[in-house]
């Protein structure tokens, strides 16, 4: 075919080389910004804030900073201050512009490609802070270097001013105020995901001080928090711990520099039957994990197993202990300095790097070995408890097992009670786990048969923080669940398998009620919690109240609620007040309008913002301590006149 008969084909089909756009500088950031932060709500948000954060993490990691300091300030836009070297000022050799302004406003641009200006960083793609300034509808940046402070500010990504000294100081260090654009980002970053992730970045630079400085507005007071531990992930683990019960102290340590990559371990066993294990590459929380993490679960293994065959401590095991039955128990954070790590993304969520399996695996076993031949109570206290997690796997094998021959031979693998859906696709069905027979049969009079599923629940089940994956499997209450959601659980849990992509707790408005959602929900947490990482896991909204006069009715969720519609119905003369003590006092179609309807209800996707701290609050609310559960409601509850803590 001839060019113009291929250009003539370009036009007729209404694509053509006119149609190729060439985004430059930061446009393609703000026209996808879902591909540098990962979302435009509050976690693209988090990350924005993040970026700045870890410049001045990369200088404590060089060893150039002692204090960092975050600031919300009260018109929505934040400040990140460190007394680090400061970004360089002066004219870039190939641009003929500042390195200030071409750090801010060009993509792959930075001081992290080489080991020059930083030997390991947390930055190495040259994208942060510049995303950070593209998606914000201001931003400025002051250096304090060399006796002067430089400033320059930008809108949109753009500068708008020159790189210009604008005074004089004794100081060294970088500011960064930035105001996201609010038509591309939307929500905001809670204080309680502050606080974690300037927490963190406080253990993991130990002897670093990061306060938080919350200005105040309409409806929020000032505050001030401050991050400081000497001790580092030692203490980190401390603090995770702190509600639970050791079975040693101190933690046990290691810290290694092989082959230009530091090791640092920090780990506790406890009596809980839950692993905690966060992993960090150059300050940088690798949530997915990666090939570091993999190496520590090949050396605990290995290391573990190893002595209890040297001294015959595992009796008769013959299989020895599984990876899950060594960390039964465990919390540990395992932190590296890596000078060349390999992310694969550009929120760097998960290491790559295949050497780093193999590295990390060598300084564990290497060390354990010294501690345990040096600490043996220690280590037979951790074997015994393994012992115990893997009789109880053996014992939850078998009950699976039972489980699988008896849906075979009773034709079917449902529970009983669930009333299913027709359609068959996870992500358009949705099935509601619902408190009380009664309500669950409203529930499934009322329901939308095609994509909606009932399971009715009765009476409070089993506290999963309290028991081992054969109690769960073997729990009555528990059952139904596990098999109408059909994706197994703990280690055997596939999200993939599971047969409903919406998951909504469905209780009563009352203490009952929420005593049945945290047991459910401590119940996922514990050993579904793929699913609420995955987003599956709603809460219903049931109302309180109907307000009614006349033929109005209005459905309210709360006491301010129902005082502003009796003020609107012109006060409560002729006003009839409903409480609904439970759902079960709802007909069916009441039930479908107010809190089952995808058209008019409200529900609650639960979000796991920050594991480790959901982890330290599950143990404090469902674990066997009572009095960190006292004070937690003391700390937590707006109103308490009397209360008693069930033990």
């Amino acid at each position: 075919m001839a060019d113009g008969a291929l250009a003539n084909q370009g036009d007729q089909d209404g694509y053509s080389a006119k149609d190729i756009q060439v985004l430059e500088g930061l446009e393609a950031v703000r026209m996808r910004p879902g591909m540098y932060i990962g979302s435009t709500g509050p976690q693209g948000l988090q990350n924005m804030l993040r970026e700045v954060v870890d410049n001045s993490a990369d200088e404590a990691l060089a060893g150039y900073c002692t204090e960092v300091n975050v600031t919300v300030n009260a018109d929505g836009s934040y400040s990140v201050r460190d007394d680090g070297r400061g970004i360089p000022v002066d004219e870039h050799e190939k641009s003929g512009i500042s390195a200030l302004e071409l750090v801010m406003t060009t993509l792959h641009a930075g001081g992290k490609f080489d080991q020059n200006a930083y030997k390991v960083s947390g930055g190495l793609h040259g994208v942060g802070v510049s995303v950070t300034n593209a998606l914000s509808e201001w931003c400025w940046v002051e250096v304090h270097q060399q006796g002067k402070i430089w400033r320059q500010r930008y809108e949109l990504g753009e500068p708008v001013s020159k790189v210009e000294v604008i005074g004089e100081t004794d100081r060294t260090g970088s500011i960064t105020c930035f105001k996201p654009d609010r038509t591309i980002m939307e929500g905001d970053i809670s204080h309680e995901a502050l606080v974690h992730l300037l927490r963190e970045q406080a253990f993991l630079n130990k002897g670093v001080t990061i306060t938080l400085d919350t200005e105040a507005t309409e409806g929020r007071e000032a505050s001030t928090d401050t991050f400081l531990y000497a001790g580092g992930i030692v203490e980190y683990v401390q603090y995770i711990d702190e509600v639970k019960i050791p079975l040693h102290a101190p933690p046990i340590y290691i810290e290694a520099d092989r082959d230009d990559v530091i090791v640092e371990l920090a780990m506790q066993y406890n009596d809980s039957f839950h692993e905690e294990i966060a992993t960090y590459v150059n300050n940088i929380n690798t949530v997915e994990g990666g090939t570091h993490l993999a190496g520590l679960r090949a050396a605990l293994t290995t290391s573990i197993n190893t002595y209890a065959q040297k001294y015959n401590l595992l009796k008769d095991l013959k299989n020895g202990l599984s990876g899950e039955d060594v960390r039964e128990g465990l919390t540990a954070i395992l932190s590296l300095k890596v000078p060349n790590p390999q992310f694969e993304s550009q929120t760097k969520i998960r290491l790559g790097n295949p050497e780093i399996k193999g590295l990390v695996q060598s300084v564990v076993n290497e060390k354990l070995a010294e501690f345990f031949e040096e600490n043996p109570t220690v280590v037979k206290r951790v074997i015994g408890k393994a012992i115990d997690a893997a009789r109880a796997r053996a014992a939850a094998r078998k009950a699976r097992d039972l489980a699988r021959r008896k849906s075979i031979l009773e034709g079917g693998g449902l529970p009983m009670k669930l009333a299913d859906c027709s359609d068959t696709d996870p992500e358009a069905c949705e099935i509601f786990l619902v408190e009380g027979d009664s309500a669950g049969g409203s529930a499934k009079q009322g329901r939308d048969r095609r994509f909606q599923a009932v399971l009715p629940l009765w009476g409070k089940m089993l506290n999963a923080e309290k028991a081992r994956v054969d109690k769960v499997l073997g729990n009555e209450k528990l059952q139904p669940v596990i098999q109408a959601l059909g994706a197994g659980i703990g280690e055997d849990f596939g999200p993939e398998k599971i047969r409903y992509h919406k998951v909504i707790i469905m209780a009563d408005a009352d203490v009952d009620g929420s005593h049945i959602r945290t047991l459910i929900l401590t119940f996922f947490f514990r050993y579904m919690r793929p699913m609420i990482e995955g987003g599956f896991v709603y809460v219903a909204q049931p109302p309180l109240y109907l307000v009614s006069k006349g033929k109005q009715e209005n459905y309210v969720y709360s006491d301010e609620e129902r005082d502003q519609v009796i003020e609107g119905f012109g006060g409560n003369r002729g006003v009839t007040v409903q409480r609904y003590k439970g759902l079960g006092e709802m007909n069916a179609d009441q039930l479908w309008e107010t809190t089952m309807n995808p058209e008019s209800r409200t529900i609650l996707r639960v979000d796991l913002e920050d594991a480790v701290e959901a982890d330290r609050v599950v143990t404090v609310l469902m674990g066997p301590d009572v009095e960190p559960r006292r004070k937690y409601i003391e700390d937590h509850a707006q109103y308490v006149t009397r209360f008693e803590v069930d033990a």
